[in-house]
C-alpha cells in the first residue's frame, strides 16, 4: 500500500473540513431560506437543495446519486424511502453525503417542524448524545471504538432512547477500500473495534473519523440523524 507524503495528509484533512464547512453553510442557507416547508414533496425540496449548492457553492451531486431529504416515516434507518409530501409536524433529515462525496465527508441534521414536543425532544436528545460524543473523545486521547460506542450507548440510554444502527461513526478521508475492507470493525466506531480511533494508518496518515448518531423512538416509529467531522473541529 502506497505512504502519502506529509503534503498529502495534510492537503486530505483540509479537503474534509473544506467539505464540513460547505455543509454547514448550506444548511444554515436552507434554513435561512425556508425550503423545508410543509406541502412540499420531498423531490421538490431536494431538487432546491441541488441547486442551491450549485448556484451558491458551486458544489454538484456526485455521480451517486441519493436523496438528500426524508421526512417521517422516511427517517427511519433502512427503510424503502417512497416520495412522500412533508406534512406540518413532521421529522425531516437533511443529509448531505452523496452532495459531498467529493470531499469524501458528512454531514447530516435533523429538523422538526411545527410544535410537537414529542419530536422536536427527540431533536434535542439527538443533540445532546452528540455533543457528549464529542466531549468523550476528546476528554480521552486513547478511546477505542468500543469505548467511545459504548459512551453514546449509555447517552442514549440517559435520554430514553436507543441507537437505530450498529454503529455511531466511520473512518473517512482516505482511499476508498475495497468492500471487504470496509466491513472490517476497525473502520466504524463500533463494538467490535478494540483499536484507538487517535492511530495512524497504513497509508501513514492520521485516522478521521466522522460521527454518525442515530437516534430511535421505536414506540412512535421516528428516527433521527446528526453526522459530522469528529476529530478535525
Amino acid at each position: 500500500m502506497a505512504t502519502l507524503d506529509r503534503t498529502d495528509v495534510g492537503l486530505r484533512a483540509l479537503h474534509l473540513l473544506e467539505g464540513q464547512r460547505m455543509a454547514q453553510r448550506l444548511f444554515a442557507h436552507v434554513l435561512d431560506t425556508q425550503v423545508i416547508k410543509p406541502g412540499r414533496s420531498e423531490e421538490e425540496v431536494d431538487n432546491r437543495i441541488a441547486l442551491i449548492a450549485r448556484e451558491v457553492f458551486g458544489v454538484r451531486a456526485g455521480r451517486v446519486r441519493r436523496r438528500f431529504v426524508r421526512s417521517w416515516p422516511n427517517t427511519v434507518v433502512g427503510g424503502s424511502w417512497p416520495e412522500r409530501v412533508i406534512g406540518a409536524q413532521d421529522l425531516v433529515v437533511l443529509d448531505f453525503e452523496s452532495l459531498l462525496a467529493p470531499y469524501e465527508t458528512g454531514f447530516a441534521r435533523t429538523v422538526a417542524l411545527g410544535d410537537a414536543p414529542v419530536r422536536r425532544r427527540l431533536v434535542h436528545d439527538l443533540t445532546a448524545v452528540a455533543t457528549g460524543a464529542r466531549d468523550a473523545f476528546r476528554a480521552d486521547g486513547s478511546i477505542t471504538g468500543r469505548e467511545l460506542y459504548a459512551k453514546v450507548r449509555a447517552l442514549a440510554a440517559r435520554a430514553g432512547r436507543s441507537l437505530a444502527a450498529r454503529h455511531c461513526g466511520r473512518l473517512t478521508g482516505t482511499a476508498p477500500a475495497p468492500h471487504a475492507e470496509a466491513t472490517r470493525p476497525e473502520v466504524f466506531i463500533c463494538a467490535e473495534n478494540d483499536r484507538p480511533l487517535r492511530r495512524t494508518l497504513e497509508q501513514g496518515c492520521r485516522a478521521h473519523w466522522i460521527l454518525q448518531i442515530h437516534l430511535a423512538d421505536e414506540h412512535r416509529g421516528h428516527a433521527v440523524v446528526h453526522t459530522e467531522l469528529l476529530d478535525l473541529v
